[in-house]
């Protein structure tokens, strides 16, 4: 997911790394799985023979079970008839997520973020995983090692690009990013990505519940020297920060540490260009059509 200091001090952050960062299952899968597994088992039923009442192979049943594959509607359907009609399967379908390329040590604040009243993030390492065009997170994806097969690639981009309908949720969230200038000067991927990149934030930039400042190359007083940051505020109007390393990341919730994170975020906003100044530059650096 990125690079950076994670270092947030003490009790301020609750590390959510597993061994070897890699992508789990989502818990809505888990739960619903193991919801499937409560209800044959009450029924008196085993697996065999549940697969065979539902139409799908026991290796199928077994990976819903375990959480680790999303259930058709027909399964659902057909799970509710041979397990009592009880409604629960039902009723939890809708509320399933598939979020298998997202990091463990990730999907806790992803959680977070699909409530959020307010958004704000920070980068100084690559283009926010929520401003990324396809293009650009495939040419992201693909540079850090290890090495990945074209499957892993396109597991990881959809995730990241499933996270983009943030952007039309409703009630709306009010997103705030500050993007360093020289990730636009970069030019990862090359000429013809960068340009759909910058093509791409000038768009999001005018949403009207979208903040976009890019910080300037000069800069000499700059709040971000620490790394990047991310903050959130709950429906419940308590505030959240996340700081993330090369393999892991942190979740902050202690109310001293959460402070010291919104002031330097404050002071980021203050240092960095103003969003009309941003538009400017993105066009400059985009050049002629």
């Amino acid at each position: 997911m990125g690079y950076g200091n994670t270092d947030a001090g003490g009790t301020s952050a609750e590390p959510c790394t597993p061994a070897g960062g890699e992508p789990e299952p989502s818990d809505s899968l888990r739960t619903f799985g193991a919801v499937v597994q409560a209800l044959r088992e009450h029924a008196g039923l085993a697996r065999e023979e549940f697969a065979a009442r539902v139409g799908y192979s026991r290796h199928t049943v077994a990976s819903i079970e375990q959480g680790r594959r999303m259930p058709d509607l027909d399964f659902v359907e057909r799970a509710e008839s041979a397990l009592g009609d009880t409604g629960a399967l039902r009723r939890a379908a809708p509320h399933l997520t598939r979020r298998p390329g997202l990091a463990s040590w990730f999907r806790r604040w992803a959680r977070l973020e699909g409530e959020a009243v307010t958004l704000w993030t920070y980068e100084c390492r690559v283009i926010p995983g929520l401003l990324q065009t396809e293009a650009y997170a495939r040419a992201v994806t693909a540079a850090v090692p290890p090495v990945k097969d074209a499957q892993q690639v396109d597991q990881l981009v959809r995730a990241r690009l499933e996270r983009q309908r943030l952007f039309d949720r409703r009630p709306p969230i009010a997103f705030s990013f500050i993007v360093e200038q020289s990730l636009l000067e970069r030019g990862t991927g090359g000429p013809e990505v960068t340009r759909e990149l910058l093509d791409h934030l000038l768009e999001r930039s005018t949403q009207f519940n979208v903040d976009l400042q890019i910080m300037p190359l000069h800069q000499p007083d700059h709040a971000g020297f620490d790394g990047p940051l991310m903050l959130l505020e709950s429906p419940e109007n308590k505030w959240f920060g996340y700081a993330e390393g090369q393999r892991g990341g942190m979740l902050i919730a202690d109310p001293k540490e959460v402070s010291i994170t919104l002031q330097r975020y404050a002071k980021l906003r203050s240092q960095a260009l103003t969003p009309d100044d941003s538009r400017s530059l993105l066009k400059r650096l985009r050049g002629a059509p």
